[in-house]
């Protein structure tokens, strides 16, 4: 009898004919392809009624992956249009001094001008509102208050602290013609930090070289007493003193901050956002129990920093996570990110803007995962999405942050940060390609009009 050696080969088991080999399990970056909801251009009007779904929130934060792109501009006018016009916010905030949108909310709001004022975004970083894009927001939001009652007016504020010398000069334009007593008391608080009003960096240097806050105490004076008067003169004045009182506490919080300068990053990042945060709380309080706002800042800004780097590691917190503590689940915070193209931005601090070329997002970034996903445009609703798939994309990875400098030499290190991703945001918009902004000023645009935004 033959006996089997160990070399012979077995005898194998034929699969039924009826039975299918099993199907691999599907890679992330198909099971994220299944779950980004595809998104038409940015023109066409179905685009923002995908963003519906956050209609119901009190707050809307809005996110830019760089200051410089057109296209999240352009989206965010798009979702801010639909949101204003059929879900009736009436707040559109931005990261930008509250001065420079006081200007523009008189003007989109039918307002008698400032004559006081300064003509607005004419301090570095200028594109970043002074553009194209925001311009066209800007006048459809005139033209949309036109017909409407005045306490029924979308306006536009600013959430932002660098505007010290501004925001002094207008707390004394408005207590010289309301309050002249009180002016006298303003020019002598805010006389402390004249010196260093045009720079005021270095009034942060010469605190900490004293060793004591020089103006702090004159500062604070200044705004115990406005809020003293808050009864007194918002019944006469209405939107006039809730701008003065607003300027007040920006210039209580710019010398915080310009003290904070020299204390660390951490520090001064948190003075702040919570600087945005609280003016962001005071503009809803002034604007009715009901008023609900959308909110324009960069995702770094805007997405939770609990779940990214900032937060984990470097102790900072932001708009976006003190939104969230404050409203839970009324508060949808709306990412944005793109793979390449162009993006207006300067190559340092007050160098000229220029549109540079986006490098290819880095492998193993957030951005790349989109990428190997196969959808050019689209959004991912992470609130409410697969639990499975969040439980994927929880993997911290990096994600790139342009502001107003892009160095893509040094790409890793100056503009990518850890995030997880389902945490930071509430959804996430993607263009893989995308262009930069249209500014009003540069080379390529021949200055600024001295009627912006009326006359672009």
């Amino acid at each position: 009898m033959h006996r089997q050696t160990d070399t012979a080969p077995l005898a194998r088991t034929p699969t039924p004919p009826d039975i299918a080999p099993r199907a691999a399990k599907p890679g992330l970056p198909e099971r994220l392809r299944e779950a980004i909801e595809p998104l038409p251009d940015i023109d066409d009007p179905a685009f923002a009624e995908t963003f519906d779904r956050y209609a119901d929130c009190r707050v809307v934060l809005l996110g830019e992956a760089s200051h410089g792109t057109s296209e999240f501009y352009r989206a965010r006018a798009a979702i801010t249009k639909r949101l204003v016009e059929r879900h009736g916010f009436r707040i559109v905030a931005l990261e930008a001094d509250w001065p420079d949108a006081a200007v523009i909310d008189r003007h989109v709001r039918h307002r008698a001008a400032n004559e006081d004022a300064e003509p607005p975004f004419t301090r570095f970083p200028t594109w970043m509102w002074r553009n194209a894009e925001v311009a066209a927001l800007f006048r459809w939001m005139r033209r949309f208050n036109e017909t409407r009652a005045a306490h029924d007016r979308a306006g536009v504020y600013g959430l932002d602290l660098y505007s010290l010398n501004a925001s002094i000069r207008a707390v004394i334009d408005y207590l010289d013609e309301r309050d002249p007593e009180t002016a006298v008391i303003a020019r002598e608080r805010y006389g402390c930090l004249m010196p260093w009003v045009k720079d005021p960096a270095h009034y942060g240097l010469a605190a900490l070289t004293y060793g004591h806050a020089k103006c702090e105490d004159a500062v604070l004076a200044m705004l115990r007493e406005m809020l003293e008067k808050r009864v007194e003169l918002a019944q006469r004045d209405g939107a006039e003193w809730f701008e003065a009182e607003q300027n007040a506490r920006l210039v209580a919080n710019a010398e915080n901050y310009y003290r904070a300068m020299y204390r660390g990053a951490a520090e001064s990042w948190n003075v702040r956002d919570a600087h945005m945060a609280e003016t962001l709380l005071q503009v809803l309080r002034a604007r009715g129990e009901s008023s609900r706002a959308v909110v324009w800042a960069h995702n770094s800004h805007i997405g939770d920093a609990r779940f990214t780097e900032m937060g984990r590691t470097r102790g900072e917190f932001n708009l976006g996570q003190l939104c969230r503590e404050q409203f839970g689940r009324d508060a949808a915070l709306i990412g944005f990110g793109t793979h390449t193209g162009t993006v207006a931005a300067a190559s340092d601090w007050d160098a000229p803007m220029r549109v540079m070329p986006v490098n290819p997002s880095m492998a193993g970034s957030v951005e790349r995962l989109f990428v190997d996903a196969g959808e050019p445009r689209g959004v991912l609703h992470l609130r409410g999405a697969d639990a499975g798939l969040n439980t994927a994309l929880a993997a911290e990875r990096q994600e790139r942050f342009i502001g107003v400098i892009y160095r893509p030499d040094t790409e890793r290190w100056s503009h990518y940060a850890e995030v997880s991703l389902p945490a930071q945001f509430d959804a996430y918009v993607w263009f893989e390609h995308t262009r930069a902004l249209d500014a009003l000023e540069g080379p390529h645009a021949g200055g600024v009009p001295d009627t912006y935004p009326v006359g672009v």
